[in-house]
């Protein structure tokens, strides 16, 4: 049997897919993790995807210290691990008996600064993360007679297959072992990579572990120096790192250049000329006065005046190029530019590159290789009716001729169409995505397009005024790609001594403006100009900014804590915002894959590093923490106590865990409010913040997958309540012969939303309800609990629920849609169902026998 290990269950179901000689490949499962068995050329194959990373990196509970071995970590099993320490660092017995101090050694495990200086050194192991699938793996691995490693083709997916190797390793020690790398999920490109195996690359994974390890390091150190320096109520860890302080930087350094900008008065005369019926817009050729009377003078010689005499024209063509091919970068920036943000490119493009329409999405390339069939791919997009006549353009050249991009590499292609798509089978922003993708990749094989432009001098009264349009004359690639194109203006055909008629002209006074704040696109751009992050990591380092409230809107504007932090930081331990640093330790991380040095090297260079810069910071961690503990506050404040006129900020309970709205005027003031559950909440500004309703604040809740909302935090405030709606009679009550009405309900104490019993103090009879969606009663009854079906009214359509969340159909599907799904949906709910375990007649019947056993809330 020939073992396939995938990176993800999508990936090994595709490969089986593809590889699959005869018929279709066999789903099972080796304990509960899916597998898929085929036959191809004449052997048993077997493909197993794992979760990503099947190991993470973690730190010991303790570290101890012996006079005669020195320091060394204790993980929670009792083994031992080495690590070198610094001898200026304390060693036991320490005089504090109190935590992190331990007799013979520290505690790493708890948040306190006091432990950093060590946590810097502290050794590092792996855990697993996915026994399940590391089971199964090792199941199969005893059975296989070759192994081949599929994961994705760079430094994660390489590091990925290391460490699923090395769990192979353990119980196949002697298992032949391949590589397969593959740039996209087409049956050319997979037959081709397992016709032409190669060795794994540790030098590229100990590269990728060597990232994960430097990460975890001063994600961790930096991070809780940050939070316990200014501990406070109010639930937020401020969160640090390698590349993520360093970009936050960046976002600051750019707001102070705004806040330090001095705005200079110009003024501008505009105005409207008139040719027959066409109307188009002329500006004073000085464009811009610096001297208001002169800006006056003219204005005053013109106003009024309605003939206008063209005294020159000029006419000129310009080429424009097309485009460079796609890389993750310039694909995240254009895709920006059309509304998606980064982040969200980067999982689009993933499923579109599972779903084999796209190749691989994380690559620095700019050049396509000799080896890739551009017409084979032009000929594949030409059965979509948008793309057929471009393609047929392309196709009549008798040679084709790509553009280039500066970067070029050759381990994956740049992004390109693999698979002509149909946006019915597709989510509007796949195909969004998709159709940039496309388009970009046809426009790359184009002419280059012609731009005239044209530009009129225009006398009135002795001032000169000029008007300018561009025509797009030859459209060439802009046929085909539209992104980014300017709207054609056009001009009347005037010649020198026309005359035209001023239909008005205006004086207005304006001010210089500060330099833009970064699109997240732009943001993206200058952090790969500056050698933060890589290409797979740049997107997510942008959203965690977001995630800790450090950065918000977009174009980006950094949050006060997010300033605060970064300019405490610059003051104590300005090396830590630099970018020349994190891009030294990239540059040390490309020497690991390129064999040039060694993983253990360039993280304890890392850690020296850290070290020094925490010497300053532990040293100023009460000047650091009052520096940011007004902006601390300001980040948690959502508006003003309508009973005191106090600060009202998001806090933590100390004994939930959970969030609330309180005032910083307690205990004189016990103003309290409830917080939306399973959503990041903004505060609103200006009128928008405060509720006219019942004067409590308002607040933007952001659901992780859904639109944003806003609501009044008082859950008693008019804007809230909801009148009750009989849903149907209580079943349990029935049975026992009595009547009861089941009524939905919301609770004006906590905001949330309960089906229940008018008998529920005899019957417990009581279901929650989602926490959004406009409630209706249906008639029905769910067939396999007997509880009310209900409708909620959502912005996706109604969806028809039972609410019973111990009901039997739990395990099938969490709710019925009424309304219909895309083809694309319902064939991955038909895969979905084919893999999930097959119940026995026993359970099936066990399952129906379940009883309606509800869960009691109380309001």
């Amino acid at each position: 049997m020939k073992l396939v290990v995938a990176e993800k269950n999508d990936a090994a179901q595709q490969i089986a897919r593809l590889l699959c000689d005869t018929g279709k490949p066999k789903s099972d499962k080796v304990y509960n993790t899916p597998v898929y068995r085929f036959e191809h050329e004449g052997d048993e194959w077997v493909t197993i995807g794992l979760r990503g990373h099947i190991l993470e990196p973690n730190f010991p509970p303790e570290m101890h210290y012996r006079k005669r071995g020195g320091w060394f970590g204790v993980t929670e099993e009792g083994e031992m691990l080495p690590c070198e320490v610094p001898q200026s660092l304390p060693t036991p017995p320490f005089e504090s008996k109190r935590r992190p101090y331990l007799a013979d050694g520290i505690s790493i495990k708890s948040w306190n600064i006091a432990s950093l200086p060590y946590l810097v050194w502290a050794p590092v192991e792996k855990l697993p993360a996915e026994k399940e699938i590391i089971r199964a793996l090792k199941n199969l691995a005893k059975k296989a007679d070759f192994v081949i490693i599929g994961t994705d083709f760079d430094r994660e997916g390489e590091l990925i297959g290391s460490d699923a190797l090395t769990q192979i390793r353990e119980v196949a020690p002697h298992v032949p072992v391949s590589r397969a790398r593959y740039s996209a999920f087409t049956k050319r490109e997979i037959d081709h990579a397992f016709s032409n195996l190669v060795e794994l690359d540790q030098d590229l994974a100990d590269a990728g572990d060597s990232r994960r390890y430097i990460d975890l390091i001063w994600g961790a150190v930096l991070t809780r120096y940050l939070t316990v320096a200014k501990r406070s109520g109010f639930g937020n860890t401020r969160s640090a790192g390698r590349v993520q302080t360093p970009t936050l930087a960046l976002v600051v350094e750019r707001e102070r250049e705004r806040m330090s900008f001095i705005p200079e008065d110009y003024w501008v005369i505009n105005g409207i000329a008139t040719s027959g019926d066409d109307e188009f817009k002329i500006a004073h050729a000085n464009n811009r006065f610096t001297n208001g009377d002169d800006a006056q003078a003219a204005f005053t010689a013109c106003n009024g005046v309605t003939p206008g005499t063209v005294v020159e024209v000029i006419k000129r063509e310009r080429k424009s190029n097309p485009p460079a091919p796609f890389n993750t970068t310039s694909l995240q920036a254009a895709a920006a530019a059309e509304g998606i943000s980064p982040a969200r490119t980067m999982r689009l493009a993933e499923s579109l590159y599972m779903d084999g329409l796209i190749s691989y999405p994380r690559v620095d390339n700019t050049v396509y290789p000799s080896s890739l069939d551009l017409r084979g791919v032009v000929l594949a997009l030409k059965s979509v009716p948008a793309y057929a006549d471009a393609c047929d353009s392309i196709l009549s050249a008798p040679k084709l001729h790509p553009t280039r991009g500066k970067q070029e590499t050759t381990d994956h292609p740049p992004i390109y169409p693999t698979a002509a798509a149909n946006p019915d089978d597709l989510q509007p922003a796949e195909w969004k995505l998709y159709n940039l993708i496309a388009r970009r990749f046809l426009a790359t094989l184009m002419e280059p397009a012609v731009i005239e432009g044209t530009k009129f001098k225009i006398t009135i009264a002795n001032e000169l005024f000029q008007a300018s349009g561009d025509v797009l004359k030859v459209a060439g690639y802009r046929g085909v790609y539209p992104f980014g194109l300017k709207k054609d203006e056009q001009l009347p055909a005037l010649e020198k001594g026309d005359e035209v008629s001023i239909k008005k002209v205006e004086l207005a006074q304006k001010q210089t403006e500060p330099p833009a704040r970064y699109s997240q696109g732009k943001l993206i751009q200058e952090m790969e100009r500056l050698g933060l992050g890589t290409k797979s990591t740049r997107a997510s380092m942008i959203e965690r900014l977001y995630a800790v409230k450090y950065l918000k809107n977009d174009p980006v504007e950094p949050s006060q804590l997010g300033i605060a932090i970064i300019d405490a930081l610059q003051t104590y331990a300005p090396h830590i915002t630099s970018p020349q640093m994190t891009s030294q330790l990239e540059q040390d991380m490309t020497k690991v894959a390129e064999g040039g040095d060694t993983q253990s090297s360039v993280v304890s260079h890392s850690r020296a590093l850290l070290a020094e810069m925490m010497e300053g910071l532990i040293e100023h961690t009460e000047d650091l923490g009052a520096s940011i503990s007004d902006a601390v506050t300001a980040d948690a404040r959502v508006g003003t106590c309508p009973q005191c006129g106090k600060d009202l900020v998001l806090k933590s309970s100390a004994k939930t865990r959970g969030s609330f709205i309180g005032c910083m005027g307690w205990p004189d003031c016990d103003v309290t409010f409830p917080v939306p559950s399973n959503v990041r909440i903004d505060a609103l500004e200006g009128s928008a913040a405060v509720c006219p309703e019942c004067g409590a604040p308002r607040i933007k809740c952001r659901p992780f997958r859904g639109k944003a909302f806003e609501v009044c935090v008082n859950p008693a405030c008019p804007t809230n309540q909801e009148p009750d709606v009989v849903v149907g009679t209580c079943h349990v009550c029935a049975e026992q012969g009595r009547t009861g009405e089941l009524i939905a309900h919301k609770s004006e104490k906590t905001g949330k939303r309960f089906i229940r019993c008018t008998n529920y103090e005899e019957c417990g009879t009581s279901y929650p309800l989602p926490a959004r969606g406009e409630l209706h009663a249906t008639s029905d009854r769910c067939p396999d609990c007997g509880a009310p079906m209900v409708e909620v009214q959502t912005a996706r359509g109604p969806w028809k629920l039972c609410p019973n969340p111990e009901c039997p159909s739990k395990e099938k599907s969490t709710r019925c849609s009424v309304k219909s799904t895309s083809k694309k949906t319902a064939a991955k709910k038909t895969t979905t169902k084919k893999t999930t375990s097959k119940k026995t007649k026993a359970q099936k019947t066990a399952a129906k026998k379940v009883s309606a056993t509800t869960v009691k809330k109380s309001s």
